[in-house]
């Protein structure tokens, strides 16, 4: 696809034709509280119940995407709210959805959306230019505890200020120049800009709904805020399903929304059921009080599928890495650091921990992101080479440094995070780094201790692309100083800023092949791999739209019973 800032109009017909992933069975599913029978939508053929109940880890943070950054809110937003950007069935790359088609100044800092007519929000609100733009003042214009990182995280990441720092802030303003053409002016070159926008934090919300229940009116502290009345019982987008309930530790329920403008599916109603338990949602599955669910323990992905149940993988779109904090001594060395990278072993640690379809990594991005080199130094897995840099570091006899982990935790990019410390200490033992165990619960101890303050050595870590853009991996990883990593590198940082910056994919790509470079001869982190998560589901759902990055819309579900 041409760069997102490139001077290009789209046709969402264009990309319709690209299917759902395939997978087969045919079996009546043993769910004891659906409702009724519904006749599957554009087919004459078949009755299917049309009933979806998805086991979900946990309840969403918010139901408001705007004030969201956790997987299982996006879930349920992905079916409620819609983008002007979408995604290209099947992969990360950018794709019409609310905007038709639009153009970008060759300058990057212009930004003219074509909007879907006949559109409307689930109050009957009419979707129109000066709803765009109701939706990117609104967020420019947060103010107090909505700047908070733990409330707006995605504006505040991306777009870097608002209106009351309007010398950091990447967006200027919005003009609905028609009544289905809205101009977004930039302050400074963004040039994630347009892939950005198929993020559920930047999903469009009915102003009208938004203005009735209060949306901006949140409380507590930015440690932990309280949801307003429209985050918790009001969200209305212009999305297949509409919001009907949410008991909170129970489930959530939609229900299809009869004036959507697009393919209503089969799919007449959704619940999330909460299941916060790994090896519950696997039983509910197998009981058939569920439709399917995520992140599938690799030990399980194949009893399930010999079982007869559907199991499908995403393509690899994440990055498990192990980090190294240069506040511990041993670490400054970057032959300690190249050393370390020399003596583990990814293909044995993939075969023996992560999922089957999951790839060994040679960088920080996945080859489908661009910047993607294979002329990058790499290091294979060489222990006597790494003994060598060892010594020559002045350890021949090795060191002994923290190693942290997290427990009680199953993530797309390290779904046994037990299991890989055990691999990679192993490995490390045999040339001479022994390592002190140092494990911690996920949230909010070991995050908090990792990403936010010095207290760590060696630690495993990941990241799941949110979106088909480098910076969106290399620049959240290593575009300033962060105590995970505990170095200062200036001229790395400024590269990353410049880069972040260029309003051509053709300027782009040199830039970020020479960052990949200088990335891997610096070794901050040592990528490990490209793990591929899976799901899995009831034998009646005959195909379902996996994506990269989890851009899952229900109505595109087929059933078979």
């Amino acid at each position: 696809m041409a760069s997102p800032l490139q001077r290009r109009f789209l046709s969402a017909a264009a990309l319709t034709a690209a299917g759902a992933l395939l997978i087969s069975g045919c079996a009546q599913s043993q769910r004891s509280d659906t409702g009724a029978d519904s006749s599957a939508a554009g087919s004459d053929a078949q009755q299917v119940d049309g009933s979806f109940i998805f086991a979900a880890s946990s309840d969403p943070k918010t139901l408001d995407p705007a004030f969201a950054s956790d997987g299982e809110s996006f879930r349920v937003s992905r079916q409620i709210f819609e983008g002007l950007v979408g995604t290209k069935p099947g992969t990360a790359d950018p794709a019409p959805l609310l905007a038709e088609s639009w153009e970008s100044s060759e300058d990057g800092l212009t930004h003219t959306f074509q909007l879907k007519d006949g559109v409307k929000f689930h109050d009957g609100t009419e979707f129109n230019a000066e709803a765009v733009c109701a939706n990117f003042d609104r967020w420019y214009n947060f103010e107090g505890i909505q700047q908070a990182e733990t409330v707006s995280y995605y504006y505040g990441k991306l777009f870097r200020g608002f209106a009351d720092s309007p010398e950091k802030a990447v967006y200027k303003s919005c003009d609905a120049t028609e009544d289905l053409k809205a101009t977004v002016t930039l302050a400074q070159p963004f040039a994630g800009f347009i892939p950005s926008l198929s993020l559920p934090a930047f999903g469009m919300q009915s102003p009208t709904a938004m203005e009735e229940y209060k949306a901006d009116e949140i409380g507590g502290t930015a440690e932990s805020p309280e949801m307003s009345e429209y985050a918790r019982e009001h969200p209305t987008g212009t999305g297949p399903y509409k919001f009907d309930s949410w008991s909170v530790g129970s489930d959530i329920k939609l229900s299809a929304f009869e004036d959507y403008w697009g393919d209503k599916g089969e799919v007449t109603d959704v619940t999330f059921r909460v299941i916060d338990d790994p090896v519950a949602r696997r039983q509910a599955l197998e009981a058939g009080d569920v439709d399917g669910y995520d992140l599938v323990a690799p030990a399980d992905t194949k009893a399930l599928a010999d079982a007869g149940f559907n199991v499908i993988q995403r393509d690899p779109f994440t990055i498990l890495y192990l980090g190294m904090n240069q506040e511990q001594e041993e670490l400054k060395d970057v032959k300690v650091r190249q050393a370390i990278a020399h003596a583990i072993d990814k293909d044995a640690l993939i075969q023996q921990t992560l999922p089957e379809g999951t790839k060994a990594a040679t960088q920080f991005i996945p080859d489908s992101v661009n910047g993607y080199s294979d002329d990058v130094t790499t290091y294979d897995y060489d222990p006597e080479k790494a003994k060598q840099l060892l010594t020559e570091a002045g350890y021949p006899d090795g060191f002994t440094i923290d190693f942290n982990y997290p427990t009680g935790v199953s993530r797309p990019y390290m779904p046994t995070p037990e299991q890989a410390f055990s691999n990679i200490s192993n490995q490390l033992a045999e040339v001479g780094i022994k390592v002190n165990a140092k494990p911690a619960k996920w949230s909010p101890d070991y995050l908090n201790q990792v990403q936010g303050t010095a207290d760590h050595g060696i630690h495993l870590l990941g990241w799941t692309g949110d979106y088909n853009d480098t910076d969106n991996f290399v620049g959240v990883f290593f575009g300033q100083e962060k105590p995970e990593f505990g170095f200062e590198n200036e001229e790395l940082f400024t590269a990353l800023e410049k880069a972040r910056q260029i309003p051509t994919i053709e300027e782009q790509t040199p830039e970020y092949e020479a960052i990949n470079q200088q990335i891997s001869e610096f070794v901050p982190a040592v990528p490990l791999a490209h793990p591929a998560p899976s799901l899995a589901f009831d034998k009646r759902v005959a195909s379902y739209p996996a994506s990269p990055v989890n851009d899952e819309v229900f109505n595109q579900v087929d059933l078979t019973e």
